[in-house]
């Protein structure tokens, strides 16, 4: 058991030694708060802003970072404890290649226990040692729905994550994605009602000042939306905002 390991699972004895009477509390209740956390959080960045958070607290890492999946396949990075993180990620995206896209792509956890031993990624592994960092963990973060991002761990030291670090990487990750998951169908969800009440409120001024019935003015925002390739959410603000159409 490595010091980070006693310090997420148990408490010392007087030898020096985890307490096996209460080795699970501390762990259990860490993981209960952050649970908590996330629930409580209103949206996808405040979600892995807690992670990241939290992973800093319970892992033997100097900076993490989440990078999450997007439908363009293009990853955004939400959240980051340091901007190092941050320059690191932007220069693997970049360049397409590196654990983080492999860890993404695979949904295969990546651990590189020392840089300076690493083969796989040349130019990413000169920049990541340029930045001090000798140990990288990327831990993917995924549901039966499918993938959802990356939890990245980053430290100074080399040999910084061991079995026990590597374990709790995957219980934090496991918790991660399926809370970011729900945040993201929560804002979906979302946007679709403010959508609904938008299209709702432009079709009254349609039908209000051109004494035309619900599915004409729909018709209306419809054909506008096609005409000039604008989502009909946007067109439908357009029109609550000015009060017109350019046609009817």
């Amino acid at each position: 058991m490595t010091d980070t390991g006693r310090r997420i699972t148990g408490t010392e004895d007087d030898a020096g030694e985890p307490s096996a009477r209460t080795d699970l509390v501390p762990a259990a209740e860490g993981f209960s708060r952050l649970a908590l956390e996330m629930h409580e959080a209103e949206g996808v960045e405040e979600t892995v802003e807690a992670v990241v958070e939290f992973a800093l607290q319970a892992l033997n890492c100097d900076y993490a970072g989440v990078a999450l999946h997007t439908a363009g396949n293009r990853p955004e990075v939400p959240a980051v404890t340091a901007p190092v993180v941050a320059e690191i990620y932007r220069f693997q995206l970049a360049g397409g290649d590196g654990p983080l896209v492999e860890c993404m792509r695979d949904r295969t956890t990546v651990s590189i226990p020392d840089l300076v031993q690493e083969a796989r990624w040349p130019d990413w592994t000169k920049k990541v040692l340029g930045l001090g960092v000798h140990s990288v963990l990327d831990v993917p973060l995924w549901t039966g729905f499918g993938a959802v991002g990356v939890l990245g761990l980053y430290s100074h030291q080399s040999g910084a994550f061991g079995p026990d670090e590597e374990a709790v990487a995957h219980i934090l990750a496991r918790h991660a994605a399926v809370a970011v998951a729900t945040a993201r169908r929560e804002e979906n969800l979302m946007v679709a009602v403010d959508a609904r009440k938008l299209v709702g409120q432009a079709m009254g001024i349609l039908m209000e000042r051109y004494d035309l019935d619900s599915d004409r003015a729909f018709q209306v925002l419809r054909r506008y939306s096609q005409d000039t390739n604008t989502k009909l959410r946007e067109v439908a603000q357009q029109l609550i905002d000015s009060r017109r159409l350019p046609t009817v």
